[in-house]
């Protein structure tokens, strides 16, 4: 029996260390991909803004970032980790800071205006629309929204959302899909060490308790039997004594 507790101890404990090695070679893969980041962002350099109380701002105002977080998290029901909107780092780096970014290019492209110029009349479904120039609010149209026959919406939908605004929000994209792909990594990397340890304390265990001496070994005193107890039909009686004359 012995025997096989050492052999089932000393293959979890092999296990283990398997399990070990593929958590630090995750690690290692993640670090590198954590670096690569960092070092795309840096390079960026595109950073947050603050005020001096530690506040997010949007083009000076707490207001402004407070409706860009609401598009982010009402609209598009984004699950924003204050803890990476941090003042003291204010480097878009994170997964919630690419987002809020990438909600910031959004917000301003879906909230503002475009001079539209006619250079001749036009007419479309019955209305006239003179040459001239018009404002055009976007009015939270994205890009499907317009109506592209439009003598007014079509030309406003290029201007709006032009090809570097889908060029930002694309990469942003990609960077907050990074970011939270290197988090789960490292969640993937520490599940894998933490089977690894629990499978070797799991066969040293079994192999300690293989190496217990069994009874009748050397030095090992084996129990004594308990004393069987007596038993009602076991009687006994004391001997008689009589009286001689």
């Amino acid at each position: 029996m012995s025997k096989r507790l050492k052999t089932l101890g000393a293959a979890l404990a092999v296990i283990g260390l398997v399990f070990i090695a593929g958590g630090v070679f995750a690690f290692m893969k993640v670090k590198a991909g954590a670096d690569s980041l960092q070092a795309f962002s840096a390079a960026q350099d595109v950073t947050l803004s603050y005020d001096e109380e530690g506040q997010l701002v949007d083009r000076g105002t707490v207001e402004g970032a407070q409706a860009i977080l609401a598009l982010l998290e009402d609209d598009w029901k984004y699950p924003v980790n204050m803890g990476e909107l941090d003042p003291d780092d204010p480097l878009v780096n994170t997964g919630s800071e690419y987002m809020y970014q990438m909600a910031t290019v959004a917000y301003h492209t879906l909230h503002g205006t475009q001079t539209i110029v006619l250079t001749e009349d036009k007419e479309y479904n019955g209305e006239l629309f003179p040459a001239g120039e018009y404002s055009f609010e976007v009015d939270g149209r994205y890009w499907t929204d317009f109506d592209r026959s439009h003598p007014l919406e079509g030309p406003a939908r290029e201007k709006a959302w032009t090809g570097t605004v889908h060029g930002l929000i694309a990469e942003l994209g990609v960077g907050s899909v990074t970011a939270s792909t290197l988090q789960m990594g490292y969640g993937i990397a520490g599940l894998l060490g933490g089977i690894g340890l629990t499978s070797i304390v799991a066969g040293l265990g079994l192999i300690w308790v293989s190496m217990g001496a069994p009874v009748g070994a050397p030095g090992v005193a084996a129990k004594p039997a308990a004393k069987p107890m007596p038993t009602n039909d076991a009687k006994t009686k004391a001997p008689s004594t009589s009286n001689k004359k």
